[in-house]
């Protein structure tokens, strides 16, 4: 129980200070600056009472007990330092040619679906296991004209790729093997 004029010490924060008020479970201290602060009993620890100071106590180790330990988030997906990132193809249009100023919107979109298509081919021809195409956001043409793509070959999956990497702007096509 906290009285006037005992010397206290804030838990959460490094403030020390002497008791002025005591309203219910709220207690006002004047601390060592001179500012009046108003907290709760429960925030507050005597180290003191009057002129005599009480410090049998490890300020450290009480704060230590009174905080929540926060969860450690550690990425759980382990690397293989030997796996190799599935090679990315980017389809932006300035990425295919070197000059798409005279074409056409659908000459554009032909190209680019023109050379996933060709990926998706040799991926499957060499056995590559997985593949990212990176279309972008924007309109979602290409990547609707992508989706249609891929959805009439049988033996592939394709998802949204990773969002940390590579935001909402491309997809990841896995290709089921078939082990002879």
């Amino acid at each position: 129980m906290l009285n006037k004029g005992d010397k206290v010490s804030v838990l959460d924060d490094a403030i020390d200070g002497v008791v002025t008020g005591i309203n219910g479970s709220e207690v006002t201290i004047e601390t060592t600056d001179g500012f009046n602060l108003t907290f709760k009993s429960s925030e507050l620890i005597k180290i003191g009472s009057g002129s005599v100071m009480n410090l049998s106590f490890n300020k450290n180790q009480v704060i230590s007990e009174k905080e929540v330990a926060k969860p450690n988030y550690i990425n759980k997906e382990k690397k293989n330092k030997k796996e190799i990132p599935p090679p990315e193809f980017d389809l932006h249009i300035e990425k295919l040619v070197k000059n798409y100023k005279g074409m056409s919107n659908y000459d554009i979109l032909t190209k680019q679906i023109d050379t996933a298509k060709y990926h998706i081919e040799f991926a499957i021809k060499n056995r590559i296991p997985k593949i990212v195409f990176i279309h972008g956001v924007g309109e979602g043409v290409l990547k609707s004209d992508l989706d249609f793509l891929l959805g009439r070959y049988d033996n592939i999956i394709f998802q949204d790729a990773n969002y940390q990497k590579y935001g909402q702007g491309a997809t990841e096509v896995y290709f089921k093997q078939n082990v002879k």
